[in-house]
């Protein structure tokens, strides 16, 4: 018995072993990530599968996903794998059809509630937007409704919810949030806050002092802080909207082991521990936040509802449209 037993242990391994000898050829990721980000994180994956050739295209996740719908139409999607901002994006996808299963993915030791139950998507990260501020602002903001106050008139930047997944997210969560509403970007309109572009062009702008207030995800003023920039993020009072960065295998993937691959290393502790030292707050509850941020049960998160916030996505962003103009 126990022979048997070490014999198909071994059998195991070595098909372990195999499977991960026959990960090669090209994989193409389409991601929402930094720049520098994506490319330690396909840095860190090729480390472990030399044979690898991975070709990836960087961008907002709005313009990532009008990329992915024009090849859509052309009938040549062209990645494998998808590393987003959010699930509601993703799980536009998967009613479409778009998105591959993997059910084989170990996601035991995460929350279920930000992992598709069918395997089509997998939360790699928790980022929440909050408020970032130039330290050379003499008002400290503690709440949205700060932003509404004479002090931060003409001083405020925000991503766009038109370009950034994060911002529309941060969008439907403030939106829906019953203390703040529409009335908050209303407020902020009439603030003069012109939303555009992504979040690390908000970033610099406060960083700069070209504006003394924000709305920007979390990990681009906690990390840059600890470099000696002139910056604060705020865990506001009402709390904090949160998107998960996940991963996603296309259903029209050339290259699924090697995306499948990919998914495994990104949940594993060891991708965990990768993106927690890029300053990212783990979505693996075993791994260790980075230097900056507050322990996870002083960060308090906006209800979101991804199912809501895909149906009225159209009417918030035509709403947003009428409020800050095309």
């Amino acid at each position: 018995m126990k022979s048997l037993l070490m014999t198909a242990t071994l059998t195991a391994l070595m098909a372990t072993s195999a499977f991960a000898q026959d990960i090669s050829g090209k994989l193409v990721l389409y991601t929402s990530q930094p720049n520098a980000d994506a490319q330690q994180t396909v840095d860190a994956f090729k480390a472990k599968y030399p044979e690898v050739e991975v070709e990836w295209f960087r961008d907002g996740t709005t313009k990532v996903m009008a990329k992915l719908r024009a090849e859509f139409e052309a009938g040549t999607p062209q990645p494998d794998l998808l590393l987003i901002a959010d699930m509601v994006t993703m799980e536009g996808l998967e009613a479409e059809g778009r998105l591959m299963a993997y059910p084989e993915a170990d996601t035991s030791a995460y929350d279920p509630a930000i992992m598709d139950a069918e395997g089509h998507y997998f939360s790699t990260k928790l980022i929440t937007t909050g408020i970032v501020y130039n330290t050379a602002a003499e008002m400290v903001p503690t709440s949205y409704k700060d932003l509404l106050k004479p002090e931060a008139k003409g001083k405020i930047a925000m991503p766009s919810p038109l370009t950034s997944g994060a911002a529309t997210i941060h969008m439907a969560a403030l939106t829906a949030h019953g203390d703040l509403g529409w009335d908050v970007y209303e407020g902020l309109a009439a603030q003069g806050a012109n939303p555009q572009g992504g979040n690390g062009g908000t970033y610099k702008a406060v960083a700069g002092g070209e504006a003394l207030y924000g709305f920007v995800v979390d990990f681009l003023p906690i990390r840059e802080k600890l470099k000696g920039a002139p910056v604060e993020f705020v865990f506001p009072a009402e709390g904090v909207s949160a998107v998960t960065e996940p991963v996603a295998i296309l259903s029209t993937a050339k290259n699924p082991d090697a995306a499948k691959a990919f998914v495994d290393f990104l949940i594993s502790e060891e991708g965990q521990e990768l993106a927690a030292a890029m300053g990212y707050l783990p979505a693996h509850p075993a791994v260790q936040a980075p230097e900056g941020f507050p322990a996870r049960d002083q960060i308090k998160l906006i209800e979101f509802d991804p199912a809501a916030a895909l149906s009225n996505d159209m009417d918030n962003k035509e709403k947003f449209l009428e409020i800050f103009g095309g």
